[in-house]
Parts: structure tokens; C-alpha cells; sequence
């Protein structure tokens, strides 16, 4: 499968001055803009910088970024699922992962997130895909915001909607440990019934292995 990446960018106006969102976002680009320090729910900022970097270089790899000037303060992922994983298990080549979703703290308050959502879809090609979120519980900032899993998980659910993702039922065992936690599907309109009948037995991989 040939992965066809177009740009799409817009500018969002905030009390710190305008906020350009971007993508996808080659490496080559991406160098050339500093990485905020806030930046940090999954690892050091210049490991997670790292981490964008060699997802952008991934032949369907897709970073869409939100800077202020020549700062990135906020960033969303899509890749293949990781090689461990379950949702690698029939190794689909129109199936993405939201694998991370961040924007730097004091750029909260402008929906930037909502936003990067938005222009990730901007791209006709993403109707080729099966898109992904698996959102647990444990990965939240709850002590942050003050919410609890509830709250925070409506918050979740309303977010992803920006980019027309849905929770859809699964037994994956991580995803049903806690009621939570959930798995967000988006099937784009281009996408072959036989990878969304894949998807399908991906989904209950559980109950399918039970029955072989």
C-alpha cells in the first residue's frame, strides 16, 4: 500500500499569539523547530522529540504539529501498530494508530488539541484507513485537571469526535481491565470490506482464537 501524505495547515488565534497547525510534518521540517520542555506524558521532551522524528521518517507515519513561532507545544501521532502489539497481529497495512496525543500545558485552554484532530483529517488519503485509540485510564492526567475517569473520559470521547473517532466494543484485555478505558475507531469511507471484516475479528481476537 503506497501511503500519501498532503499538508494541511491553520492558524488558530490565543492570548499568546497565534498558533500554526501543521501536517503531516516531515523529519527535515520538524528539526528545525525547537520541542517544548512541557511536553512530557510519555517521556523526557527530547526523547519524545526523538520519538516524532522517527515516526515522521516511517513510510506511514504522520506527525501534525501545533507551534507557536518556532516552538511545537503540541503534536499528534499515527503509525502502524507497534509489532507486539494485538493490533499488529494480522499486520493490516490500512490500519493506523493514534499512538499519542499532547499539548503542552499552558496551551490547554485553546481546544489545540480538538484542532489537530481536525487537520489530520483534512487529508483526503486518511478515508484509506482503519484508525485507532486505545485510551486507558491510567495514561490521563487526572490529578492535573481535577477530574475523575468519568469526567476525563467524556472529555476523551468529545475530543476524538473532532476527528470522527467513536468507542467501539472490543475484548481486548487491557481496554475491558477497566470500564474506562476504551477503544476509538474511525473507518474511513474508502476502506474495503475485507479489512473492516479483519478489523472486526481483530477486535475480538479473544473470542475468535477461543473458537479455532
Amino acid at each position: 500500500m503506497e501511503h500519501k501524505k498532503t499538508y494541511h495547515s491553520i492558524t488558530k488565534d490565543t492570548s499568546y499569539g497565534n498558533v500554526v497547525i501543521e501536517g503531516p510534518v516531515p523529519s527535515d521540517r520538524l528539526k528545525n523547530y525547537h520541542f517544548d520542555e512541557g511536553l512530557t506524558a510519555f517521556r523526557p521532551a527530547p526523547k519524545q522529540f526523538e520519538a516524532l522524528l522517527q515516526i515522521a521518517n516511517f513510510p506511514e507515519g504522520r506527525i501534525i504539529i501545533a507551534r507557536h513561532n518556532h516552538t511545537i507545544i503540541g503534536y499528534v501521532t499515527y503509525l502502524h501498530p507497534d509489532p507486539l502489539e494485538r493490533w499488529s497481529t494480522f499486520e493490516m497495512p490500512d490500519l493506523l494508530v493514534l499512538g499519542a496525543v499532547e499539548v503542552t500545558e499552558r496551551f490547554r485552554q485553546f481546544k489545540i488539541a480538538s484542532s489537530l484532530l481536525e487537520v489530520s483529517m483534512m487529508d483526503e488519503f486518511m478515508e484509506n484507513y482503519i484508525i485507532i485509540s486505545t485510551e486507558y485510564y491510567w495514561h490521563w492526567d487526572l490529578r492535573g485537571t481535577g477530574l475523575n475517569v468519568w469526567q476525563y473520559r467524556k472529555v476523551m470521547e468529545k475530543m476524538m469526535a473532532y476527528g470522527d473517532l467513536k468507542p467501539s466494543t472490543t475484548d481486548d484485555p487491557e481496554i475491558i481491565s477497566h470500564p474506562a478505558n476504551c477503544l476509538m475507531v474511525r473507518i474511513g469511507k474508502n476502506v474495503p470490506q475485507s479489512s473492516i471484516d479483519t478489523f472486526n475479528t481483530l477486535r475480538f481476537l479473544s473470542k475468535h482464537r477461543r473458537k479455532q
